[in-house]
This record gives structure tokens, sequence and C-alpha cells, in this order.
């Protein structure tokens, strides 16, 4: 199985399947395929051997079904381009291991992988987080590729070092590293900074990868312009309206 990302702001990961191998995603998620590519949907797949375990992983984000692609005639291609702007990283999972990623983070996986909700080893952080707090766990052994919005910044934390995080650009974290929720310091900075009443606060040792793009905030972003284009479309259609109204008005007259 060979892997290559190719593009930079709205990258693509193509995966050259050989023999035995076995790509899982969720369903719909792939661009592209060659003709010596084929798909199976499960919900039995990636970890789940119940119909527990696929509401479980459903819970956190994932697709109550999921993908399997493979190439069993030959060689093949399968193709995942990016949803957002952003960075699609690949990370090696070892057996025992486990990575906390945010909820529309997976991309895909070779066979191995196992997904589920993870759960906050502290109360306050899964009830007031909010949506960047339900994560899934992603377990190995495996290959796994994941999506990050805008840029992806990464920190090795020490034992006992910590950072604070607004919950949206959590993207990544090592199952190693411990999540709480701290509240926001300051009145004022808590009722009007419009950051929140809570942050997250990540302890090491292990590996945090933080987005510098969320998907609300591309839609806070957006949503200025997009009222103005249908307002100008509003204006626009009017104004055709009048004209065709007035020729047409005109014609029966005379």
């Amino acid at each position: 199985m060979k892997a290559k990302i190719t593009g930079t702001t709205m990258p693509v990961l193509e995966i050259g399947l050989e023999g035995n191998d076995k790509i899982v995603a969720e369903p719909g998620e792939f661009s592209w395929m060659t003709d010596a590519a084929q798909m199976r949907t499960t919900a039995f797949t990636a970890g789940a051997k119940s119909i527990w375990g696929a509401l479980g992983r459903a819970f956190s984000g994932g697709g109550l079904f999921m993908t399997e692609y493979s190439a069993p005639g030959g060689q093949g291609v399968i193709a995942f381009a990016a949803k957002v702007p952003g960075t699609i990283q690949q990370i090696d999972v070892g057996a025992g291991e486990s990575y906390l990623i945010h909820r529309h983070g997976f991309l895909c996986a070779t066979e191995g992988v196992s997904l589920a909700t993870g759960f906050q080893r502290s109360l306050g952080a899964g009830i007031f987080g909010g949506n960047g707090f339900v994560m899934q766990k992603l377990s190995g052994p495996c290959t796994a590729w994941v999506e990050l919005g805008g840029e992806a910044v990464v920190y090795d934390l020490a034992p006992g070092e910590s950072i604070k995080v607004h919950p949206g650009h959590v993207g990544m974290i090592a199952g190693t590293v411990n999540f709480d929720v701290t509240l926001m310091r300051g009145f004022a900075n808590a009722v009007f900074g419009g950051d929140g009443l809570f942050i997250a606060r990540l302890t090491g040792p292990g590996k945090v990868w933080l987005q510098t793009l969320t998907v609300p905030g591309l839609a806070h972003a957006l949503q200025p312009y997009i009222g103005a284009s249908e307002a100008v479309e509003n204006v626009e259609t009017g104004i055709a309206g009048g004209i065709a109204g007035a020729v047409l008005r005109g014609m029966f007259k005379n």
C-alpha cells in the first residue's frame, strides 16, 4: 500500500491498493477511485462487533455504517479530498496506542482501526466543553489519516506541561494527554469577551495537534458575504422582473 498527499490548501489523499489491502472510511467520503477498487458498506467494522459499538461510533461523530475499500483483482487507487481548507495528517497507531480527534476529523484508515466515543477523563469536559469536546477515540494497530482545518500547529508537551486552548481548535491529541475544562478568568472576559465561559486545558506528556480553522469560524466569517450576495441577487431579480414586466405590458398595450 502506498499513500500520497497532494496539494496544500485543499489537499487530496491518494492510496494505492494491492492484494489484501483494505481501507476503512465513512460512506460517501471518497472522491474518486479506479475500476479495480471495490467498496463494501457494513456497520460491523472499525472495531464495532455489535450494534451498540456502531451506535457508540455514530454518537462520537462517525457514521453508523462504514465503507471498506479493497482491490482484490489487482492494483487500485482510492482518493479522499479535504472538505475544508486545511491539512491531512498521517499517523501510525501502534497496538495499545490511541488518539482523540475532533468529531469530523477522521478521513480513513487501514484495516485494524477502531473508532469509538472519546470519553472524557473529567465530567466537566463532557458537560461544559461543547461540541469541541465530543471527540472520537481512534486506536489501532493501523495507519490513519486525519483532516484538520487550516494549518496544523503541533506541540509536544512534557510531563506536567499544560496549554489552554479554545475547544474548537483542539484537532487531535495523543491518548496520553490529559484534558480538562477550566473557567475563563475574569468576569468581563467570561461575559463580554466573546470566547465563551470555558476553555480547554491540555496537560502532557504527549503530542497535541491544534487546528487554526474551525468550521463554525469559517461559517461566521462567510456569513456577511452570503447575506450580501443574496441581497444583491434579490435586487437584480427584482430589477430584471420589473424590466420584463414593463416590456410585456407595453407589448399588450400595443
